[in-house]
């Protein structure tokens, strides 16, 4: 139909730690949700995993968007760009990408805070 149900699931070290509602019949979604999580010190990774919601099969995996610890200490203060979604599948051809933006705030009772927005998708 040209036209996607996407939704995102949040892992934090591969544990899904969240899930996005579904916007239905759309190349380019809005969710306009927050959440707050806490994150242990020992953190490696946070990764974006953008789905297909389907209804008569399971769910395609779009693509992913990892941030590592690694990326958080080249970029101290954060960073804002597009970020093409990786595969998750190498038998699926992968398209599209996301506006990120990932801030590393000021400590709050000892310690610092990540924001992690993703801004818009195609």
């Amino acid at each position: 139909t040209g036209s996607s149900d996407p939704y995102c699931i949040v892992k934090i070290d591969d544990e899904a730690i969240i899930r996005t509602a579904t916007v239905w019949k759309t190349l380019s979604p809005f969710w306009g949700e927050e959440y707050e999580v806490h994150l242990q010190p020992s953190f490696h990774s946070i990764s974006i995993y953008v789905m297909d919601e389907d209804a008569l099969s399971r769910d395609d995996v779009i693509g992913k968007v990892c941030i590592t610890r690694d990326m958080l200490a080249q970029h101290p203060k954060g960073y804002s760009s597009w970020v093409s979604l990786s595969e998750v599948d190498p038998d699926e051809e992968v398209q599209g990408e996301i506006h990120l933006r990932v801030e590393v705030l000021g400590s709050q009772g000892g310690r610092r805070q990540l924001r992690c927005s993703v801004l818009e998708a195609r």
